[in-house]
């Protein structure tokens, strides 16, 4: 087993046996199937290519005809029902029992890898791994009712040796400010930047991978029109934690499912501009892969090429780590492109030749860790009682002190500073803890008491601000030299020249005139600002000039009420007094902060019900988990009575047993047990019914606090559109009895919100759907989906026509 720290955190990685990666071949269906060059092997798990020999060279040639590949599986027009069954569903399986996963798909470009790994997303049934994946995790999620499992994904795009998330486009996520990058910690390789996303139900978990499929980049070429540009890892993180044993331990673990762009020759593709260019970065990427699988398979070798690309970097993990590594080779059947077949079939053998390590990936929960040394803190307590009790120490304790002990010992500190007491009496290591912190405390109350008493006859000014020294000179406070007018001078009193509004009976205009050179100084100065109360605390003695404070008043009244003019700009005189709305900005902000600022006014009220939602469902999970915890005594008790009971019967049937008229007759101490097992059960059928109804409650809450968080980020949209995105004369037009009238705008550009249609719709899709019950989550999320980008093109189509 190996340990990981990272910072309070620990993880466990029991050891397991190394196992070489499986590999398999999927042969594209083609009408043109070369059956005198491919062969299949009567095992179905090998396959034999043969080529003529070309006469053109001559008598003596030398070249290959015959290659023989041994593989775990040939796939050859197998349905997308086997391909799973055949090559992820074990893999997907361990996962939810602690063991990471990957699946990669690698061939020819056009060869069938995305039709493989994602499908067709508009048929059910010609779902590819990805969807089904999905599919098993949470219908074994379901299964496994003792375990509370979290699910995430991520969504990454490998374009052009740059990282993109394909997720980062939903609204809650917003573009990434800083450039994602591949980064290595004791725990293994992760993105940073890379969002990754909760999801509690199956068909959430479709909505993100809908979402992400949009955002692919894909182009058109003479073997390929819809040819994948970039390499894509969907990444699945799944989270077990148990719900009946109170042990710290919980699993976690990881899919990776990888879609590689197709390797191209340039020559039989024809591409040209950026395809050419996008083409070179895929060809660069993979004969690094490739580079780096042949470096594993040799034994002799200490370095792997990891680094070299930003594909082998971020699946360093998955290439003879810690995981269950599948590949499947997607091949042409075709004679034409049979030089490209040879090539991934040698790519797959050396895979083959790759051995990686799978193991439970085992952690500690640190709440529950905490809990269990409190515990083992009790026991101990409780020893160490009895042992100072045996040594006549029993006026020692170890419990925290409380408020009167803190305060006698504040009170004997301050008697011992005051010398009305010679020494304090020392008892254990927690009092003389508290003695010194109670000298602090004493300390820093003297502190106080003088600055306050320094306060109260003089104002502190920080000698930094420049702008208030040169306010109170101004003012004739103090002269160039930084001393005091009138300011003692050994045992006489100096002389100062005073100012013309301190001279008698020009009181009231000695204020006006303080109060206009103090503003006009600052305003001159540029940083006349005013001392805060924080400043003032903050300030010490020797960093500051005192002040008399005959002029307190007049100084701090005239620098706060500058800073509040200049923060406060003037209103013009014919300026509405009814809350008028506040100005569009010329850029939409940034969707976190308009959040934030709508939670606070216009959606104050959903968010008020989501937090208390939120507040009840966290309330009912932890006394859910301490009616767990509680059970799970109640059953420890019950076995320890269970085993004292046998052992009694076990007693009485050694030294024999006595009847009386029939009837059994047995000792008080086994009676009294029996009694105690009978009162144990019924309490735990009483807990146990008490976390049953909790449960559901829980259930009920976590659904309350789902359409909550759903009805304010919807509202939440609508009103970031109609602030910020939507024209405000589009939006006026829109209006019922507005200008737009049917016809005036094309039916493509229209914002369709027929919700009664939908509504339909979607209940006849559940009604008639021929797969059953178990497509209803796919294509709800598929609908959402296209919905979302229909919208948005049609918002991007009007705010065209706006600029028009």
């Amino acid at each position: 087993m190996k340990r990981h720290k990272n910072g309070n955190k620990q993880y466990f990685t029991r050891m397991g046996s190394r196992k070489k990666v499986h590999a398999f071949v999927r042969v594209k269906p083609t009408d043109e199937f070369a059956h005198e060059m491919i062969k299949y092997g009567d095992d179905n798990k090998s396959i034999d290519i043969h080529l003529k020999k070309d006469t053109r060279r001559g008598v003596v040639n030398n070249q290959q005809t015959d290659w023989s590949f041994k593989l775990d599986g040939v796939l050859h027009d197998a349905s997308q029902d086997l391909v799973y069954e055949t090559v992820a569903k074990d893999v997907v399986a361990q996962a939810l029992d602690g063991y990471n996963g990957t699946i990669m798909c690698y061939g020819q470009t056009g060869a069938g890898k995305t039709y493989t790994m994602t499908g067709a997303t508009e048929n059910y049934k010609h779902r590819g791994i990805l969807p089904r994946a999905l599919q098993q995790v949470f219908r074994m999620i379901e299964e496994r009712p003792t375990h509370a499992i979290t699910v995430r994904v991520s969504y990454l795009e490998i374009y052009n040796e740059n990282l993109f998330d394909l997720l980062s486009t939903l609204p809650y996520v917003g573009p990434s400010v800083t450039p994602m990058t591949v980064v290595e910690n004791p725990q293994g390789v992760f993105i940073k930047g890379l969002s990754v996303h909760l999801t509690s139900q199956e068909e959430d978990a479709f909505s993100l991978l809908f979402e992400g499929e949009t955002n692919r980049i894909i182009a058109s070429h003479t073997m390929n029109k819809n040819s994948s540009r970039s390499h894509c890892i969907f990444t699945i993180y799944m989270e077990a934690h148990s719900r009946t044993l109170s042990d710290e331990k919980y699993i976690t673990s990881k899919i990776n499912l990888v879609d590689l762009a197709g390797s191209e020759r340039l020559g039989k593709s024809g591409s040209e501009g950026r395809v050419l260019k996008e083409a070179t970065y895929i060809n660069k990427s993979l004969s690094f892969l490739e580079q780096a699988i042949i470096a594993l398979g040799d034994q002799k070798r200490d370095h792997i090429p990891f680094r070299q690309c930003k594909l082998t970097h971020a699946l360093k993990d998955s290439l003879g780590g810690n995981c269950n590594m599948v590949l499947v080779t997607n091949i042409y059947g075709e004679a034409a492109q049979l030089e490209e077949t040879l090539s991934s079939l040698r790519f797959a053998s050396r895979m083959k030749l790759v051995t990686t390590e799978p193991a439970i990936n085992e952690k500690y929960d640190a709440e529950r860790m905490v809990k269990n040394l409190e515990k083992e803190l009790t026991l101990l307590k409780q020893e160490l009682a009895i042992h100072d009790s045996l040594t006549n120490r029993t006026f020692v304790t170890y419990d925290p002190m409380d408020e009167i002990q803190i305060a006698e010992i504040n009170s004997q500190v301050r008697r011992y500073l005051d010398g009305t007491l010679d020494e304090i009496d020392i008892i254990n290591l927690r009092q003389i803890q508290e003695v010194f912190n109670q000298f602090r405390v004493v300390l820093s109350q003297q502190e106080r008491e003088v600055e306050s008493a320094l306060r109260r006859k003089y104002t502190l000014i920080d000698k930094n601000d420049f702008a208030a020294i040169s306010a109170v000179q101004k003012a004739g406070l103090v002269d160039v030299d930084g001393h005091l007018v009138g300011e003692p001078d050994g045992q006489s009193f100096g002389l100062g020249v005073a100012p013309f509004s301190t001279k008698p009976g020009k009181k009231s205009k000695s204020k006006k005139t303080l109060k206009d050179q103090l503003s006009t100084s600052a305003r001159k100065e540029g940083a006349g600002s005013p001392l805060s109360g924080k400043d003032l605390d903050a300030a010490s003695t020797s960093k500051t000039q005192l002040v008399p404070s005959s002029r307190d008043g007049d100084v701090k009244d005239v620098l706060s009420r500058d800073r509040e003019t200049s923060s406060i700009e003037p209103l013009p005189l014919d300026s509405p007094k009814e809350e008028s709305r506040p100005p569009r900005p010329s850029t939409p902000p940034p969707k976190p902060v308009a959040f934030e600022d709508f939670k606070n006014e216009r959606g104050s009220e959903i968010n008020r019900i989501f937090k208390e939602n939120k507040s009840i469902l966290n309330e009912r999970r932890k006394r859910a988990s301490e009616t767990t915890q509680r059970i799970n005594a109640i059953k420890q008790e019950i076995d320890v009575t269970k085993e004292a009971l046998n052992f009694q019967k076990s007693l009485r049937e050694k030294q024999g047993e006595y009847e009386n008229k029939g009837m059994m007759i047995i000792d008080e101490e086994e009676f009294l047990l029996i009694l105690k097992l009978k009162d144990l059960k019924k309490q735990y059928r009483s807990e146990y019914q008490e976390l049953r109804d909790l449960r559901a409650e829980i259930q009920y809450c976590q659904r309350l606090v789902d359409q909550c968080r759903h009805r304010l980020l919807m509202e939440f949209d609508i009103w970031y559109n109609e602030s910020f995105i939507i024209p405000e004369d589009m939006q006026v037009a829109l209006k019922l009895g507005g200008s737009i009238r049917p016809g005036m705008v094309p039916v493509n550009r229209l914002v369709s919100l027929g919700e009664d249609d939908q509504d339909k719709f979607s209940q006849l899709q559940q009604m008639v759907l021929p797969e059953g019950p178990d497509s209803i989550s796919f294509y709800n999320a598929k609908v959402k989906t296209e919905q979302k980008h229909n919208y948005l093109k049609t918002m991007m189509g009007l705010q065209q026509t706006q600029r028009k």
